[in-house]
């Protein structure tokens, strides 16, 4: 196995002047489940459309499964399962029938790989797409991108429409394509959801790749609450220790916004006899919009220069 599924190099596209992705730099792990975020608008969509070939690039390349993506665009759409953000199914068809005429389309599917998913997901395969809720349209999507157990499975908003129960199926289902090898890419906006799955995460914004980590060190670099109890009222010189973004002060107390290590936060405040300490870890979403942030601030900077 190759030891990366995707690679891509200065990957840009454009829309007359209006910029989809430009310059995006990507190493995604084989065997890894790599977790695509951004913000409406960011260019998470254009990326997925430029990887499995519907759109071409302005400029740059890529490869996956160790292909190159304008020259074997119909090898790599062999062995890779897709799951489209607008998903678009033939509305009179069964959902049995649908499958089976995907499964041909791909040189044939068992039935009963299908059959087995769709029991999971809970999915009544007998009746016509017309029929079925926005719900069960999303897991006849999520069956079809799955039931040929492919090498890379690229996923849009996997989730959007389905129950709990159901999306913790899901979850087990990707780790279990990963457990034999396969790589899953995932684009969502549901945060809480790729906290849990994925191994490592890019984030872009207004078109641009801002960063790449694990979902661990992204916490880890993310601004976190921290409440300091004193007992009197807090030193103002909190606010210009190590890492403080922000101090608000209401009596004895001070809840401060800080970015990375709290250790020099917590010298001044032990200088000035702090009595209790409350700290807040930050979740994926913290780390998320603070990116976000940064990266919008950074644009209006360079405009303004």
């Amino acid at each position: 196995m190759a030891e990366y599924a995707l690679c891509t190099s200065g990957l840009t596209k454009y829309y007359g002047k209006s910029r989809g992705i430009e310059d995006l730099d990507l190493e995604v792990r084989s065997g890894e489940v790599f977790g695509f975020l951004g913000p409406n608008g960011a260019g998470k969509s254009t990326t997925i459309r430029m990887l499995i070939g519907l759109i071409a690039p302005t400029r740059g390349s890529a490869e996956i499964l160790g292909l190159d993506l304008r020259t074997r665009g119909v090898q790599i759409r062999a062995r890779i399962g897709y799951l489209p953000g607008d998903l678009s199914l033939y509305q009179r068809m069964r959902g049995r029938d649908l499958l089976a005429y995907l499964a041909r389309l791909r040189g044939g599917v068992d039935p009963s790989a299908y059959d087995a998913l769709a029991e999971r997901l809970r999915l009544d395969l007998d009746r016509r797409v017309r029929d079925l809720s926005m719900g069960n349209r999303q897991k006849l999507g999520v069956v079809q991108a799955f039931m040929h157990s492919p090498e890379m499975v690229i996923l849009d908003e996997p989730t959007v429409g389905l129950d709990p129960l159901v999306q913790r199926e899901f979850q087990h289902l990707v780790r279990e394509t990963v457990e034999r090898g396969a790589t899953v890419f995932l684009s969502s906006h549901v945060l809480t959801e790729v906290q849990e799955m994925a191994d490592r995460v890019g984030i872009v914004a207004d078109g641009r790749l801002v960063v790449v980590d694990t979902v661990d060190h992204l916490r880890e670099r993310a601004v976190r609450t921290v409440e300091l109890d004193f007992p009197v009222a807090p030193p103002p010189d909190l606010a210009s220790a190590p890492g403080v973004v922000s101090m608000e002060v209401r009596g004895p107390t001070a809840t401060c916004l800080v970015a990375g290590p709290i250790t020099g936060l917590l010298k001044v405040a032990v200088d000035h006899g702090v009595i209790d300490v409350h700290t807040h870890d930050p979740d994926l979403e913290q780390a998320f919009m603070g990116f976000v942030a940064k990266e919008a601030g950074d644009e209006h900077r360079d405009t303004q220069s």
